[in-house]
């Protein structure tokens, strides 16, 4: 027999933002979690708010020149170990597939952690000429990465859903325009549609993607100061190229070695979305990515006055969804009206609106704000133009007060003891100075549990020549941010 669980959150997201999360992960009807460790199901409310995503990106990728395409999901060993630094870099992450049947297999098989490989591999026989260039592929699919740490929904998963472009071009300067075009367009995307804003810079050597020349990324930052990466965009230079032999034959008549880029953004960003806006009620969804953008409430007594608030109820939600805004109509009859208004605010719906026969009489409708809780009287007669206004302060709102905790998570530190208990207290960004040694690196990762997260492509404090290596006292190369991460 099944216990019945409590309905609502029952711990406050300052007090403890894991199990809170936990919570209103699987309260709000997101997720489940699957039989096998690290996991996960996505229900329908959970999903819809991917497909918001996808389309987001989708749209945008295509407007720019990227085509959709579709690749296998197993990748021959022979294939990963093509690029040693790349193949090493992933190999205890990999579910190996080594029996078909009851036969066993020659060459294992994996199951993709990342594409490169297979893409690569395809990629040589595309490309015989300058004129196939640049292509510009994108591939909508999932990665399975055998997660031996902790796991998290949406956070780290052993299976995710994702988006990974691969290009191709003919010169190093258009893969470097590619790559920074990608991470502009991310950071757009983030802020414009999830009101989630982000720190932008490049990886270090030791951080950057497994096999890539130079690694950039777009840092966000959590309520519990730790930090998330949302995305990543990589110059892969020719070092693919050259072992899968990604070759062309140029405008000048000889054959050249092909330049590459590939990036990525996740279902991350909905667990990043959940943290950064959620509150103790449960979730607060951006408008743009929201499955309901508007929940409409009837409120009558079981005798005439359904007769008249029903169909009045219906007519308001056909105005607003042909409107192209995200409506819901709640007649379940099963359920108070109070009821109904604490399971929307759980699930996020950014707007609620209360439909009685007073409302009806008075041709006005109260709106309540998610992110606010704040009610608000709108003529029936102006109902779309005013849900379209509040949906766009939500979404302005939202962004305010992240990029307000975003700029308040950065600290600067001038010693390594200050750097240390600053990431103890788990402040968020701290940043300093480092004198590009990856010992270094390395020694602050292992007596502080941070590691530096992104070099700023503008540092603040700016970097002058007398600042020091917050280690080893050297003269300082960059000014990078260091933080706890998940």
């Amino acid at each position: 027999m099944k216990i019945q669980k409590e309905y609502g959150i029952t711990v406050k997201k300052g007090d403890n933002l894991s199990e809170w999360y936990s919570q209103a992960l699987l309260k709000t009807d997101l997720i489940d979690y699957g039989p096998s460790k690290g996991f996960i199901v996505l229900k329908p409310y959970g999903y819809s708010i991917w497909e918001s995503i996808k389309q987001i990106i989708d749209v945008r990728l295509k407007e720019s020149g990227h085509q959709n395409a579709f690749l296998p999901t197993v990748i021959p060993e022979s294939l990963l170990r093509k690029e040693e630094v790349h193949f090493s870099g992933f190999n205890s992450e990999v579910f190996w597939i080594t029996q078909a049947g009851a036969n066993s297999l020659q060459e294992r098989l994996a199951l993709r952690p990342t594409s490169e490989a297979i893409a690569y591999y395809l990629f040589s026989n595309w490309v015989s000429s300058y004129k196939d260039l640049p292509m510009k592929l994108n591939f909508w699919n999932s990665a399975m990465r055998a997660e031996i740490k902790s796991t998290k929904p949406f956070i780290r998963n052993s299976e995710f859903l994702w988006q990974e472009g691969h290009t191709v071009h003919t010169n190093s300067k258009e893969a470097e325009e590619e790559v920074r075009f990608i991470l502009d367009l991310y950071e757009k995307i983030l802020a414009d549609y999830l009101a989630i804003p982000v720190l932008k810079g490049s990886k270090t050597r030791k951080e950057k993607f497994v096999g890539a020349v130079a690694t950039t990324t777009l840092e966000g930052m959590m309520p519990d100061g730790k930090a998330l990466q949302l995305a990543t965009s990589h110059n892969l230079g020719q070092n693919f190229s050259v072992p899968f032999e990604i070759r062309f034959l140029g405008s000048d008549n000889l054959e050249h070695f092909a330049w590459q880029t590939s990036w990525g953004i996740s279902w991350r960003l909905i667990g990043a979305s959940i943290m950064i806006h959620g509150d103790d009620r449960g979730l607060v969804l951006p408008p743009k990515i929201a499955p309901i953008q508007v929940v409409l409430v009837p409120i009558y007594k079981k005798d005439q006055y359904n007769q008249d608030v029903i169909p009045k109820s219906m007519e308001l939600a056909s105005e607003l969804t042909k409107a192209g805004i995200r409506a819901h109509l709640d007649t379940r009859d099963e359920f108070t009206a109070g009821w109904k208004y604490n399971d929307w605010e759980k699930k996020g719906v950014p707007l609620r609106i209360s439909i009685g026969p007073k409302e009806i009489l008075k041709g006005e409708l109260e709106v309540v704000r998610r992110d606010t809780l704040q009610k608000e009287t709108i003529p029936k007669d102006s109902l779309v133009k005013k849900v379209m206004k509040l949906l766009d302060l939500i979404h302005t709102n939202l962004l305010k007060k992240a990029n307000e905790a975003l700029q308040r998570s950065v600290a600067n530190a001038s010693t390594f003891y200050q750097l240390k208990e600053m990431i103890q207290k788990q402040v968020g960004f701290v940043s300093a100075g480092w004198c590009g040694d990856e010992n270094c690196e390395i020694s602050i990762k292992e007596e502080t549990g941070a590691d530096i997260r992104l070099i700023p492509f503008e540092s603040t404090p700016k970097w002058d020549s007398t600042m020091r290596c917050i280690y080893c006292g050297k003269k300082a190369e960059a000014i990078p941010l260091f933080a706890k991460a998940y």
